[in-house]
């Protein structure tokens, strides 16, 4: 038995010494409290809405329309209400090349931009989706439409180039009947969202560090007889305690159900020995993201010799991709050194090698070595954040193995910037 394995009462499963050391040191009965200064947060909100302005600029933009919320909070750090956001379109901003940012907020919540050095103005947005314009929808599009234009001829002249990163088809054609010259702009977030700052790493890494004592409870809640949403509570009760905001998937299956990968989390009850998986994909504290994989056996046997096998193909999977991302490498030359999928293990490949983390998941996306055909061309940069992935198992055989790591890429390689164990395979 490993060293770090301990037995507990008897009855009970053995715990893992190493895990249990990412619980609140405090107390497990204590949210986490972030240590970083607000000053930092300052500085992180300075360089994204900089990165954003930046690419205004070089597109000859006149200013950036954002309604995706996650934009909105990476331009401006103001949110509201994000994941209805996501659904209903009440939020948006507009940041101009100068780097002057309109706030539209819910009408009522005014006062959630109140401090924000980001924002230079705050007004009351102008909501037209059905469920609040019905059939008066057209006069509503006309209203907005019309306000928008006249800010952009009072602040830019003859400028009318606006990005916009997501819009409805009403308000595009309104736009467009005024005259405004539309630039695709989830390119310009996208591009601008893709290099974090030293702050950025920083926010990004407290996350990181809720999201590990999310995934500690997980592991001492891997019990016979949980259900998987039982076990999957525990990660969000530790995100929302500790300033956290929500999970963007519910990927947790056990057993026999971790086969096809991508069966959301249900009542299904877990089994001694059965094997776990689970993808965080948890916008954390700050609105960062920590989107970490781990997968461990109920009750936490040891594993038998087929678990072994996907476990140990899912490392090397992730050790070897790990090892060549440097900052200069383009993605052509990553795919063609990439850990290359045993054949009785194509058939579960996972949908991508890598991507890109911020606020979420996010550029660039890359694909497979057996499935390069559909990839992008291009490199990857110094303070670029991806995330390495593995999901290792035979089609309509048994069970997987779901990895994954977060890491920056420096010009010397990745740094991860999770330290969560792996599990200890002999």
């Amino acid at each position: 038995m490993d060293a770090a394995l301990v037995p507990a009462a008897e009855g009970q499963v053995f715990k893992d010494a190493r895990k249990r050391a990412f619980l609140n040191p405090e107390g497990a009965d204590r949210p986490l409290k972030s240590p970083i200064p607000k000053s930092t947060l300052i500085k992180a909100r300075g360089y994204r809405k900089q990165r954003l302005v930046d690419q205004v600029v070089a597109h000859d933009c006149a200013a950036i329309l954002l309604y995706d919320p996650i934009n909105v909070r990476y331009a401006l750090d103001v949110s509201n209400m994000q994941l209805w956001a996501t659904h209903n379109p009440f939020h948006y901003a507009l940041l101009f090349a100068d780097g002057h940012a309109i706030e539209f907020a819910y009408r009522g919540a005014e006062h959630l931009a109140a401090g924000f050095e980001t924002v230079n103005e705050v007004r009351p947005g102008n909501a037209w989706f059905y469920m609040y314009t019905a059939d008066r929808l057209q006069e509503r599009v006309d209203a907005w439409a019309d306000e928008i234009v006249s800010i952009l001829k009072e602040r830019n002249g003859g400028n009318m180039r606006l990005a916009i990163d997501k819009l409805d088809p009403p308000g595009l054609d309104a736009l467009r009947r005024r005259g405004v010259a539309v630039v695709e702009g989830q390119a310009l977030t996208e591009i601008a969202r893709a290099v974090k700052s030293a702050e950025e790493l920083e926010l990004m890494r407290w996350t990181v560090r809720v999201c590990e004592a999310g995934m500690a409870r997980m592991y001492e809640h891997s019990l016979p007889g949980r259900t998987e949403q039982e076990i999957w509570a525990e990660l969000h009760y530790e995100n929302i305690r500790s300033g956290g905001e929500w999970l963007e998937t519910r990927l947790l299956t056990v057993g026999s159900r971790t086969n096809p990968w991508f069966q959301e989390c249900s009542d299904h009850v877990a089994c001694d020995g059965d094997m776990l998986g689970f993808d965080t994909d948890m916008i954390g504290p700050y609105g960062y993201c920590a989107d970490l994989s781990r997968s461990w056996t109920i009750g936490h046997r040891r594993m038998n010799g087929r678990q072994r096998d996907l476990y140990a193909a899912a490392r090397d999977q992730i050790e070897h991709n790990l090892a060549l991302l440097t900052a200069g490498l383009s993605f052509d030359e990553f795919n063609a050194k990439s850990w290359r999928i045993p054949e009785k293990y194509l058939g579960c490949r996972y949908s991508v090698v890598l991507h890109g983390v911020g606020m979420a998941d996010e550029y660039p996306s890359l694909p497979l070595h057996p499935d390069w055909q559909s990839a992008y061309r291009g490199t990857f940069v110094e303070n670029m954040t991806v995330c390495v992935e593995s999901l290792i198992g035979e089609a309509g055989v048994g069970e997987c193995v779901k990895l994954e790591t977060q890491v920056v890429i420096t010009a010397e390689g990745a740094r991860r910037l999770d330290s969560f164990p792996w599990e200890e395979v002999d």
